[in-house]
């Protein structure tokens, strides 16, 4: 049989994964979901594991032929609870909203009451947020932050929780750069009598690394997507107390997909194998160290850091004291090779399709070798690209510094 090879079959798309290797090397990426994975974990999500399907859980499968895919997930679940500490763990959820919907479907009915951070506070759509299917299906009441401090203000969140009685309690971000109170969270849902699921899907390898409290210990349920800082494929986990475990598998399978993507759980085992590593756990902590670096350059470019810093590996700010918007910033910014995402600010009076602000993470930095030194060019160049926002000739020059910049520092996984 003919079995071309990519190129021989569809030079379109093969050109277009050419061309996004390229853009990947050659810009500096701040985007904080995105990073870059190992080849070992390319080469396993683009395994032949891609062919199998595999409804149910190792050892209750509706198909035969398991004879691999069985000890993969197996192996993918035993890392994950000895990386995490964890009594449970589920690898099957395709994504992060779903892994969260799965909680929801284990724990409430339709038109419960679900407490989450609001998204314009930071928090993440399946949070409740009104747009989501869990702000739809469910009751949601969502606490904020403070407007002086950009802080979590955990005796409102208390005051929230004892007023409207959640039955879910939702603590975890999306846009939030300080450390969470994970226990004071916990103590506010025994409180009330409710369930604790803490969306850890930012912050996992920072978890994973030593570099930042886990919240393990204090909920029912954590949820994490598999790629972010962890420097997986994309996919998701469930992690639960074992008293919880066959209510969360029986609401991913069969609640709410069918058979697992057995190539995803091949690169989730490589990527949590990599995360159990010395070498891992130096670059967690590198990436607070430079986010904290890469915050201290842009305040001094005079932007407006939220909670005045980070301690995590994002940085959220407001771009409107330089005379800008976040969208046109952002845009401006990915012409000279800096690329990151607009993002509303606590309290922002702009829409969310053109906010005050911009949302930043150093993982992908991180992963490429880059420091505290890089870092504070890189916050230069966001000084330079702020003065020639609307100079199309100045943000190319600053592009080609950038890419000359970047030759320096190999992207893993990716060889150009």
């Amino acid at each position: 049989m003919f079995d071309p090879t990519l190129q021989e079959s569809d030079p379109d798309v093969a050109r277009l994964i050419q061309a996004e290797q390229r853009r990947e090397f050659d810009t500096i990426r701040l985007i904080a979901s995105e990073n870059y994975v190992s080849r070992a974990v390319l080469e396993a999500t683009g395994s032949v594991f891609t062919n199998k399907y595999s409804e149910g859980y190792a050892g209750k499968r509706y198909y035969e032929g398991q004879q691999c895919v069985d000890p993969l997930e197996t192996l993918a679940i035993e890392r994950a609870k000895s990386l995490f500490q964890a009594d449970h763990a589920n690898v099957q959820p395709y994504s992060g909203s779903p892994a969260n919907l799965a909680v929801y479907f284990a724990t409430l009915k339709p038109g419960d009451t679900v407490m989450g951070m609001a998204l314009p506070s930071g928090g993440h759509l399946t949070h409740g947020w009104k747009v989501s299917i869990t702000g739809a299906f469910f009751r949601s009441v969502q606490y904020g932050v403070d407007a002086t401090t950009g802080l979590i203000d955990m005796d409102a969140v208390r005051a929230l929780a004892v007023a409207e009685r959640p039955k879910l309690i939702i603590a975890g971000a999306t846009a939030y750069p300080r450390i969470i109170d994970f226990a004071a969270f916990r103590a506010i849902a025994d409180e009330v009598g409710a369930t604790l699921l803490v969306d850890m899907a930012h912050i996992a390898g920072l978890v994973a690394g030593g570099a930042h409290p886990s919240p393990v210990p204090h909920a029912h349920v954590v949820s994490t997507t598999t790629h972010k800082t962890l420097r997986g494929p994309r996919g998701a986990m469930l992690l639960c107390k074992e008293s919880m475990a066959k209510d969360i598998d029986k609401a991913v399978f069969p609640g709410l997909q069918g058979g697992p993507h057995n190539h995803t759980t091949a690169g989730i085992a490589v990527a949590l194998k990599e995360a159990a590593t010395p070498a891992f756990r130096d670059y967690a902590h590198q990436i607070v160290t430079n986010a904290r670096a890469l915050a201290d350059g842009l305040g001094a470019e005079g932007f407006k850091l939220v909670s005045g810093g980070t301690d995590n590996h994002l940085i959220l700010m407001d771009v409107t004291p330089r005379g800008m918007t976040g969208k046109a910033f952002a845009q401006a910014l990915d012409r000279a090779g800096l690329e990151c995402n607009y993002n509303t600010v606590p309290n922002d009076p702009r829409k969310p399709f053109d906010p005050s602000g911009l949302r930043l993470g150093a993982a992908s930095v991180t992963s490429r070798g880059m420091k505290a030194p890089e870092m504070a060019r890189i916050a230069a160049w966001f000084g330079q690209v702020a003065d020639a926002v609307n100079d199309p000739d100045a943000l190319d020059r600053i592009r080609a510094t950038v890419h000359e910049f970047t030759s320096a520092f190999p992207c893993p996984g990716i060889r150009v």
